[in-house]
């Protein structure tokens, strides 16, 4: 197996930059691990962000008449030039429409290029390699979230089922960064979906470390502990 990182392969899934056999190698790491499976999805949700923020352009609506009928065009035969001569000026003629084309070609690939490599590098730039990964699951055992913790003590939160939170009521993210001292604040989520969260003063995550999302009262819990219903909960662990 590849010692690259695996934030950066699902990124080349995500962004179809991966081989046939790396891509099928993800597909059955994400079946076999519900972690890699939400980190797949994670990749998926923060690209279909990246993409819409491109605006849409119409295609022409004459577009697929003018191409059926070039599709239906003979090709004229060449004519035969007189022994070995060929004249310049045809010979120009010739050549500036494969020319231009061939350039066309070019830099339309290397746009294409371009763009996927400014999107792989901005995820890789912005989002440092997580040191723990926990799946939050249900009360019926499905994952709801992802959450993936930084060295640094920034956390991401990917919802991964689209919850519906009661009205008058916000989703907040909770974790216990030692075993005996009580659960921690790390903020809130107030448009129900996923965002990174970024507490001072606590000790880098660890393996095992417990994490939790439950539905509190709009601006957060009263009593800075968790009072709500828990909609999932998981321990962390270190990433592959």
């Amino acid at each position: 197996m590849t010692q690259r990182p695996l934030d950066e392969r699902i990124d080349e899934v995500v962004l179809g930059l991966a081989s046939e056999a790396e891509q099928a190698e993800i597909e059955a790491l994400a079946a076999a691990d519900p972690v890699v499976a939400a980190r797949l999805e994670r990749a998926r949700a923060r690209f279909g962000e990246l993409d819409a923020t491109a605006e849409e352009v119409p295609l022409p609506e004459e577009l697929w008449t003018r191409v059926a009928a070039r599709l239906d065009e003979v090709p004229a035969e060449a004519s035969e030039p007189a022994g070995n001569v060929v004249p310049l000026a045809a010979k120009e003629r010739s050549d500036k429409p494969a020319d231009s084309r061939w350039r066309l070609a070019a830099l339309g690939s290397l746009a294409a290029s371009l763009v996927l490599a400014l999107a792989l590098g901005w995820s890789l730039l912005t989002m440092p390699q997580p040191t723990v990964v926990a799946v939050l699951l249900d009360a019926g055992g499905k994952p709801v979230a992802l959450v993936e913790g930084a060295a640094d003590n920034t956390t991401w939160i990917t919802l991964l089922d689209g919850a519906a939170v009661p009205q008058g009521q916000v989703m907040q993210v909770w974790t216990k960064p030692t075993e005996e001292g009580p659960p921690v604040s790390l903020g809130l989520l107030p448009d129900g979906t996923g965002t990174r969260l970024t507490v001072e003063g606590l000790p880098p995550p660890r393996r095992d470390q417990l994490y939790e999302i439950t539905f509190e009262p709009e601006g957060g819990s009263p009593t800075n502990l968790p009072t709500g219903p828990i909609h999932g909960k998981g321990l962390a662990q270190q990433p592959i």
